[in-house]
C-alpha cells in the first residue's frame, strides 16, 4: 500500500471490463463510480482490464465504451506502487468469483468488497446453494447437470431433471450473473434449449424450481456488523428480471421500499444478513429473496458480491433510500476495505515450532 499523509488523496484503481459476459455492465457501473468519487478525497486510477485479460490503465470506462484503448501494461508495480487501495466493479467470472480478490491478497493491495471465499461462494450456485442448505435456510428445490452429462444423454438429463422439479424451471449457468445465459423454461422443448443456452456460459448448470414469487432484494453493508437496507421490490414486465429488463429496458417496476408489513420486512432482513454471514461477506453484497405469492414462504435466491453500480442498479438505490447517498456509500466501502485490510495486517504470517520438553 502507498504510503500518504493525511492531507493527500487517495488512490483508488477502479478494475472493470473483464472476461466475462457481463463485461458491458461492468464498463457501465464504473463509469458511475469513477463519475461519483469525490475528487477532493480520492484520486481515482481507471484500469480497463480487456476479454483478453490485458491490463490498460488510464483507459476511462467511457473511451473503452467507444473502443478507445490505451496499452497494455504489467498489473503488479500499478497496484504494488500507485494504488492505496482497489475497487473491483469486475461482476462475473475472474472479477466476482474470488480471482482478482486472490491476486489483491497475493500482492497485499486493500480491497473494496468480500474475500476469495465469499466471492467464489456467492458466484457458484451451486456450492452457494449447498451452503445455505448446510445452514437450514430456505432454498428453492434445484438440480445440478453438466454439458458433458447433456451430451452423453439429453434423454437421460432431462429425466433426472424432470424426477426433481416441475414446469416451470429456470436453467442457469453456475457461475455468472446479470441473468445472463439464464432461461425460463414451460416444457421439454424449452427445457433443452434452455440447457444448451445455459451451456455456452459454463460447464456446470443450476436447474432451478420456478414459483410465482415477488422478487426482493435487500442491500448488505458492514464487516462485522452487517447492516441491511430498506427492502426493494422488482417487478418485471416480463417473465422473469432479464439481463435486457435489467440495463437495456426500462419497463419493470421497482419499489423502494417494498410493500410489506413490518415483521414480513425484519424477517426478510434478518435472513439476508444471515446468509451474508455464513459465506463470510465483507464490505457489501445485495442478498436477493423470493417471497411466494402462494404462502408468503421466504427463499433465499443468491447473493452478489460485486452487485451493479450503475444510476439504475438496486444496490445504490437501495442505500440511497435508506439515507446513505451514493457518494457517502463509496466512501463507506473504501473505508470498510481499509479496515479489514488494517486488521489482516495485524495477524501473524510466520510461526516457529518451539518444542517443549
Amino acid at each position: 500500500m502507498v504510503q500518504r499523509s493525511l492531507h493527500e488523496k487517495l488512490r483508488v484503481a477502479i478494475l472493470f471490463g473483464g472476461r466475462s459476459g457481463e463485461h458491458d455492465v461492468s464498463i457501465a457501473s464504473a463509469m458511475s463510480v469513477i463519475d461519483t468519487l469525490n475528487r477532493q478525497r480520492y484520486d481515482p486510477l481507471p484500469v480497463y482490464l480487456d476479454q483478453q485479460g490485458n491490463w490498460i490503465p488510464h483507459t476511462t470506462p467511457h473511451n473503452a465504451q467507444k473502443g478507445i484503448i490505451g496499452s497494455a501494461t504489467d498489473p503488479f508495480p500499478l497496484l504494488a506502487h500507485q494504488t492505496d487501495i482497489a475497487f473491483p466493479v469486475l461482476h462475473g467470472t475472474h472479477g466476482e468469483d474470488g480471482a482478482i480478490q486472490g491476486l489483491l491478497e497475493m500482492m497485499d493491495v486493500p480491497y473494496v468488497g468480500p474475500g476469495v471465499v465469499a466471492s467464489a461462494t456467492g458466484m457458484d450456485k451451486a456450492v452457494f446453494k449447498q451452503i445455505m442448505q448446510a445452514h437450514g435456510f430456505p432454498i428453492l428445490p434445484w438440480i445440478l447437470v453438466t454439458s458433458k452429462q447433456l451430451s452423453d444423454s439429453a434423454d437421460r438429463v432431462v429425466e433426472r431433471i424432470e424426477a426433481a422439479v416441475s414446469y416451470p424451471v429456470f436453467t442457469k449457468p453456475a457461475n455468472l450473473g446479470s441473468s445472463v445465459g439464464i432461461s425460463r423454461c414451460n416444457n421439454q422443448t424449452e427445457l433443452i434449449a434452455g440447457l444448451e443456452e445455459a451451456c455456452c456460459y459454463d460447464h456446470r448448470i443450476v436447474v432451478e424450481q420456478g414459483i410465482r414469487p415477488r422478487e426482493l432484494e435487500i442491500a448488505i453493508l458492514g464487516n462485522d456488523d452487517p447492516q441491511a437496507s430498506t427492502i426493494g421490490e422488482i417487478r418485471p414486465k416480463a417473465a422473469f428480471y432479464s439481463y435486457a429488463a435489467k440495463y437495456v429496458s426500462d419497463d419493470s417496476e421497482l419499489l423502494i421500499p417494498a410493500p410489506l408489513d413490518v415483521q414480513l420486512a425484519q424477517q426478510a432482513q434478518k435472513l439476508a444478513i444471515d446468509a451474508y454471514r455464513a459465506i463470510d461477506c465483507a464490505g457489501m453484497a445485495r442478498v436477493d429473496l423470493f417471497l411466494s405469492l402462494t404462502d408468503d414462504q421466504l427463499y433465499v435466491n443468491e447473493i452478489n458480491t460485486i452487485p451493479g453500480f450503475t444510476e439504475i442498479s438496486m444496490y445504490p438505490q437501495l442505500w440511497t433510500a435508506s439515507g446513505i447517498g451514493y457518494s457517502e456509500l463509496l466512501d463507506q466501502l473504501i473505508a470498510l476495505g481499509l479496515e479489514r485490510h488494517h486488521e489482516k495486517k495485524t495477524l501473524k504470517r510466520t510461526y516457529q515450532y518451539a518444542p517443549t520438553i
